[in-house]
């Protein structure tokens, strides 16, 4: 998996070690050097050449201070070295060091200068084998995507009330009884189904798989949860083989994946119809809630009961209008109301008559009595002798009609006569005018020097220009 850094790789390294050795080596040799001076020497020609370096192994000792930083130690079978991995840097690592963890550390080669002991200062932390995993993951994603195994338009419905429910994990792991405790308190009538794999391990896969199979090979199952508790990404690898994800794409019945915790992602999470961040969380979206279906079973039995209590009602009202209905079209009912409505037709029919009779004789008396009143002798005789009256009349008022006429005319002429401007311009009075408005000059405000002015008189006008403005 990782493999010991070759001589080749440390060439560039080596000369640049000889050159530090025929740089400093002579002056540390020919004094004498104090503990610290040769800590301090040593420190430099370590950290010069052996940064950034990549080193493999377990971990062990380790010390978590209340500075935050972390102190450990990494070996293998026949050796160990002191690694120190400070606060500042820790936020660069997702893995969180542990005993027993086998890791590759990326580190500085140094020296604790007040003790003279030998370190790694650590720069980053990964699980051993997590590269090569995550190559594996990343190629196989990539290819299953290309195919369409993500595609939203392949992801089945989960059904809202599943006959039965079947559960593909391990029978011995906590994911079961939290899935099983979380369906018995939705909806413990709800059967279930469980197929037994192995989830870790080199078998887990193909058992995985092949249970995938059985449960579409004998349709009992509405849906499926597929699903383990938390680990690591060795730990989960098997929900990361292709197998698992072409059995998952090829189910028919829909699956509702719940591997790990809700940071755990898997190929499965990917290609399942659902995914649920943890087993507890499937187990409630495979199930509906018994309490609000039984709410809705109440609340529709007390709408049938109401709706059948009213329908009844009417019945009874409608029951009750058609007695009634057929007691009043009894053929004796029918005989007496016809022979009750001849009565009423042969009174209204006498009434009729004679109120007709009536109307008509005394309609005759009015137009009798109007014909006289319209008979045009009298009229005749009438506009006769206002034509005589007027005709003796008429010059009269003519000539009393042109007297008055003519005396109005003498008085608008003589108040016409007095009011008359050419009678004031004849007095001696004249009338200034602007020439090019026609404007009456009634204020000195209005004329400006050199401007033209007409003046008119009692017989004629004149043109004047201003040379002078006296405004007192």
């Amino acid at each position: 998996m990782y493999k010991p850094v070759k001589h080749a790789q440390l060439a560039h390294q080596s000369n640049s070690y000889l050159t530090f050795m025929t740089t400093f080596l002579p002056q540390a040799t020919s004094h004498t050097l104090t503990v610290s001076q040769l800590n301090k020497l040593s420190n430099q020609l370590l950290s010069s050449q052996l940064f950034n370096i990549k080193v493999i192994g377990e971990i062990s000792n380790l010390s978590t201070p209340s500075s935050g930083h972390w102190y450990f130690s990494l070996k293998d079978a026949n050796a160990h070295v002191r690694c120190a991995m400070f606060k500042h840097q820790q936020k660069k690592t997702s893995v969180k060091p542990k005993e027993g963890l086998s890791v590759v550390i990326k580190a500085q080669v140094s020296i604790y200068e007040p003790r003279g002991d030998y370190q790694l200062i650590v720069e980053a932390i990964e699980a051993a084998g997590n590269g090569q995993l995550q190559q594996a993951y990343e190629a196989l994603k990539t290819k299953l995507a290309e195919e369409g195994l993500f595609a939203n338009h392949h992801k089945k419905s989960i059904p809202k009330l599943p006959t039965t429910i079947g559960i593909i994990t391990s029978p011995t792991g906590a994911a079961l009884h939290d899935i099983l405790t979380v369906l018995k308190r939705r909806f413990a009538a709800i059967p279930i189904i469980i197929y037994p794999v192995s989830v870790q391990g080199e078998k887990a896969k193909t058992e995985i798989a092949l249970a995938i199979t059985q449960a579409n090979d004998s349709p009992l199952c509405d849906v499926l949860i597929l699903g383990r508790g938390g680990g690591s990404l060795e730990d989960l690898w098997a929900f990361n083989e292709e197998i698992v994800a072409r059995a998952i794409f090829a189910s028919e019945i829909p699956i509702i994946a719940a591997i790990g915790h809700e940071t755990d992602i898997t190929i499965a999470d990917f290609i399942a119809d659902l995914r649920a961040p943890t087993p507890s969380a499937a187990a409630e979206l495979a199930s509906p809630d018994s309490q609000e279906w039984f709410n809705q079973f109440e609340y529709h039995h007390n709408r049938l009961k109401n709706a059948m209590v009213q329908h009844i009602k009417h019945q009874q009202n409608r029951t009750n209008w058609l007695t009634k209905r057929l007691e009043q079209q009894h053929p004796q009912q029918t005989l007496s109301r016809n022979c009750q409505h001849l009565d009423d037709l042969e009174t209204r029919l006498k009434q009729a008559i004679c109120h007709n009779i009536n109307a008509l004789s005394h309609a005759y008396d009015r137009k009798k009595i109007r014909l006289q009143h319209l008979s045009p002798t009298e009229k005749i005789q009438l506009y006769r002798h206002q034509v005589s009256h007027l005709h003796h009349y008429l010059p009269t008022l003519i000539l009393t009609k042109l007297q008055q006429l003519q005396q109005e005319i003498q008085r608008n002429s003589q108040t016409l006569q007095a009011i008359s401007p050419l009678a004031t311009l004849e007095r001696g009075y004249a009338l200034v005018l602007n020439p090019l408005s026609g404007e009456i000059i009634r204020s000195v405000k209005q004329l400006t020097i050199g401007e033209r002015i007409e003046t008119r008189v009692g017989d004629g006008q004149l043109v004047s220009t201003i040379t002078h403005i006296d405004n007192s």
